[in-house]
């Protein structure tokens, strides 16, 4: 069925483009180079970029009247579009340059009881800049608040990630804690597989727990409905999949929380002192909440980018729509991914329900592992069709370092690589402008990569660099 949503939406429609190689003519992406990486960075169509310079010209050509005023009423209308599209009020909808920001916003603001009990819970697979800040806030706070990761192994089940969920709550209470918040993704970094992030924000609040979602692989790559979702917080990347420049992401505070946050990061105009000191604000009233004021104007910086994301969403209405886009993401990365692996002599990294595969990424094992090929679990590891690679656990950084800079370098391609379960995985996103060739294409390329890594090819380029 995916394989023939991917040829159903290459094909033309009555006034709708074909998806695949006829939609890199709208990108910027150069000819020789094939970008299978959108879940790092994103990117945007050529009529966007036509916007965005648009408005920085404008910028440019009256920077008062267009900073002050002009760019808060745009501001509002983008503002709108996310809103209706995450099905959020916009009261409750602001922007921020990143999901790391939004989390840090989050974590930053929160106050914690004196008797130390507080905890911040998180699973495994965060992201790194966000698992740091909970660092950093654990190692700032005078010993006020701790926290408690959750080991995940994939495959796993939904139903299983929510059973560790309310297994570590329970634990961490038995141990006198108090689980104050709880980080965790739409869509995870490394593996890119869906969240149960729903059924874990329900849990949250029968549990009594903040919910804190990083959905910074979100909007524009699953359906998304905040309201009925109803998170504490929930941040989201519109540069990675929702055809925006970078960098923008969507900000969703209900209105019972934003007391919470008294601060922008970095603290601007918005900050009210408790002291109730006068300071003096640059910027015009208006009649927007203290919350939507404050995130409206945190210093200086070119917000074009997220004036741009009602031009991204009305773009994308003009191909057919976010049914239609997510769709063939979906699709085109499943079966892809069969292709990749196929070409490996490897698999997808999937579970029983396939729900790990409902996602416009996919991950796909590489034939390699570390220490001896001979010790390694054989359940775990498929020897491709000329032997699976065996890296000493030493020299894995060194290796996988060159892989990138070949990937780059030789390939003209880039993929995310990463370690989970014993297993090294590439990740693969798939994008409106990519067929399931690019996806066999990839895997090849790896297969060939894979055994130059066999034959410690960068070992030889590591000594090169040593004698320069």
């Amino acid at each position: 069925m995916e394989d023939d949503l991917v040829k159903e939406a290459s094909q033309p429609q009555p006034s709708l483009p074909p998806f695949g190689k006829p939609m890199l003519k709208e990108f910027l992406i150069d000819p020789a180079y094939r970008n299978m990486n959108n879940g790092s960075f994103g990117t945007h169509p050529r009529h966007i970029q036509t916007v965005l310079r648009s408005y920085q010209d404008e910028a440019e050509a009256r920077p008062d009247p267009f900073i002050r005023w002009t760019y808060i009423d745009r501001l509002k209308e983008s503002r709108q579009a996310i809103a209706d599209l995450i099905n959020a009020p916009l009261s409750c909808t602001v922007f921020v340059t990143s999901a790391t920001v939004g989390i840090n916003t989050v974590l930053r603001n929160l106050t914690w009881a004196p008797d130390g009990l507080d905890e911040i819970l998180y699973f495994s697979t965060a992201y790194g800049g966000c698992a740091k800040t909970i660092d950093y806030v654990v190692d700032t706070r005078g010993g006020l608040v701790s926290s408690r990761g959750i080991p995940l192994a994939y495959p796993l089940e939904d139903d299983e990630i929510v059973v560790l969920f309310r297994e570590a709550v329970a634990k961490c209470r038995a141990e006198g804690k108090r689980p104050k918040i709880c980080l965790f993704d739409v869509v995870t970094s490394q593996p890119g597989v869906p969240f149960p992030y729903q059924a874990v924000a329900a849990a949250c609040r029968e549990l009594g727990i903040l919910s804190l979602i990083d959905g910074a692989q979100g909007v524009g790559l699953v359906p998304l409905d905040l309201t009925a979702t109803d998170p504490d917080f929930f941040v989201s990347n519109c540069h990675k999949w929702l055809h925006v420049p970078r960098a923008s992401a969507v900000f969703y505070v209900p209105e019972r929380n934003q007391h919470l946050l008294a601060s922008t990061v970095p603290t601007s105009h918005g900050y009210v002192p408790r002291s109730g000191a006068q300071r003096h604000n640059p910027l015009p009233l208006t009649g927007e909440s203290q919350f939507v004021r404050a995130f409206a104007f945190v210093g200086t910086a070119d917000h074009s980018p997220t004036l741009c994301v009602k031009h991204a969403i009305e773009w994308r209405k003009s191909i057919g729509g976010e049914d239609r886009i997510i769709e063939y993401l979906w699709a085109l990365a499943k079966e892809g991914g069969k292709k990749a692996a196929a070409a490996l002599g490897t698999f997808v990294l999937d579970n029983k329900s396939g729900t790990l595969t409902k996602c416009g990424m996919v991950n796909v094992a590489l034939p390699i592992v570390m220490g001896a090929a001979d010790a390694a679990d054989a359940e775990t590891t498929s020897v491709g069709p000329d032997g699976t690679v065996a890296v000493p656990e030493e020299e894995a950084f060194a290796a996988v370092s060159w892989m990138l800079k070949a990937l780059v370098n030789d390939y003209r391609t880039f993929v995310a690589l990463f370690w989970h379960q014993g297993r090294w995985y590439m990740r693969i996103s798939a994008q409106i402008f990519l067929d399931e060739t690019d996806f066999e294409w990839i895997g090849n390329t790896m297969k060939e990569l894979c055994q130059r890594v066999g034959k410690q090819e960068y070992k030889v380029k590591a000594e090169e660099e040593a004698t320069e």
